[in-house]
């Protein structure tokens, strides 16, 4: 008990140096993040041991005794409280007769054994709060007239049962050593003793309530896990980083920069990942005099108009799928990019989507599975600003014009390709 009182005693006297190192440690978590007042309200039982008159006692325990305190919390861990404590003490039985108060007030430090103990890692409702400090007393007697003046020392420790967010169950055990005590606590006799002669015990209940405008008090907040917030935060958002910092289109233009994610593979871009068409008809310069060269008159715009659509409708442009897969593969995405550029700059135009199948598996599931990737496709395009009035779904199931046998063969025929009307 002494090796106690005395770790109490010297972290009360520490409290207020220690106080100012802890909060310029406040990275471990902001101010903000918690509340750190709260009024603590108990009631309970005492015992009174010595100095003490012969022929005067009272009942084990006695009641009563009553206390108020209010407390402010540096941080999870640390904090300190201002108490002020009643208690009454009469005679029992066939004790002579006597009628005292005990009045005091003590500034304490507080520590929060339950975090520093690491309670959260079992139990998010159950607490443990050390408390020891320094205070003024008086003991005064209903049956003589006077009032003894002291100083004390008291150390506890107080159980915490949550109710909730603004509400704990408390249950304190206190021993309170008082200095120059004259009277004995009976008041019927006087006392020598100039050192800490007096010693009462004091176990109570109570109410703890919670101030503050945060969800939480600092009693319930566990460091460690507000740290672990702070990093999968930063974790989250360094994903999000290396995720935008990927290039899907390989245009050198990384995607959280990319103004067209997606488009076509080999087509020069500008500085924002857009595909150069200075003519605004929807088709890439770089590919539109590849055509117009390759296939058309490089005199007239209608023209390469035309070649685009011709090349779109001999099947030149195909959105192709994995085995039994219903949505394209990234490779292939630009072919749908091409039509939404070809569309949007031919407003009048519309579109078959024709889903295929490979020849694998049973003939009416392909053709429901050549349905789904058609209704895919027609999806994607619809959320990239064509009207799904100008488009037209098409299943045609298996097709059989290559080799069944051959892996490579079959993936070619795995696909969506188009028709413009």
């Amino acid at each position: 008990m002494k090796k106690i009182l005395l770790t109490l005693s010297a972290f009360a006297l520490t409290s207020g140096v220690f106080a100012q190192d802890v909060t310029t440690t406040s990275t471990e978590t902001s101010s903000s993040d918690y509340n750190k007042w709260s009024i603590e309200l108990n009631g309970g039982l005492n015992k009174y041991q010595r100095p003490a008159t012969s022929g005067y006692y009272t009942a084990t325990p006695s009641p009563w005794n009553a206390d108020l305190g209010v407390r402010y919390m540096f941080n999870n861990k640390f904090g300190v409280k201002l108490d002020a404590g009643y208690y009454n003490f009469t005679g029992h039985d066939d004790s002579m007769d006597f009628d005292t108060h005990y009045y005091r007030a003590n500034l304490q430090g507080v520590a929060n054994l339950g975090r520093i103990m690491s309670f959260e890692t079992w139990t998010n409702t159950i607490g443990l709060l050390g408390h020891a400090g320094f205070g003024y007393g008086q003991l005064k007697s209903d049956n003589a007239d006077f009032t003894d003046k002291m100083f004390n020392f008291m150390a506890g420790v107080t159980g915490q049962i949550k109710l909730s967010n603004r509400v704990a169950l408390t249950g304190d055990f206190t021993t309170i050593l008082n200095a120059k005590q004259d009277y004995a606590f009976d008041g019927a006799s006087t006392h020598g003793g100039r050192g800490f002669g007096g010693i009462l015990f004091q176990g109570t209940v109570g109410l703890t309530v919670y101030l503050g405008g945060n969800e939480k008090h600092a009693d319930w907040v566990a460091m460690d896990s507000e740290l672990k917030k702070e990093i999968d935060a930063l974790e989250n958002r360094l994903a999000t980083i290396e995720t935008g910092l990927t290039d899907s289109d390989q245009d050198g233009v990384a995607d959280m920069f990319d103004a067209e994610p997606n488009s076509m593979a080999g087509v020069a871009v500008d500085t924002k990942g857009r595909t150069i068409d200075r003519n605004n008809n929807g088709v890439a310069d770089e590919l539109e005099n590849y055509f117009e060269t390759k296939y058309g008159d490089k005199g007239t715009s209608s023209t390469a108009g035309m070649d685009v659509k011709s090349l779109i409708n001999d099947g030149y442009v195909n959105v192709y799928f994995d085995f039994n897969k219903t949505q394209p593969t990234t490779e292939s995405a630009s072919g749908i990019n091409f039509l939404v550029k070809y569309l949007k700059a031919n407003p009048s135009a519309s579109a078959d989507v024709v889903g295929y199948a490979d020849e694998i598996g049973n003939a009416d599931y392909n053709k429901n599975l050549s349905q789904q990737r058609a209704n895919n496709v027609k999806q994607i395009l619809v959320d990239a600003g064509i009207s799904g009035s100008r488009l037209n779904v098409v299943a045609n199931g298996e097709d059989t014009s290559v080799n069944k046998d051959s892996k490579q063969a079959r993936q070619i025929v795995r696909r969506v390709t188009f028709k413009i009307k």
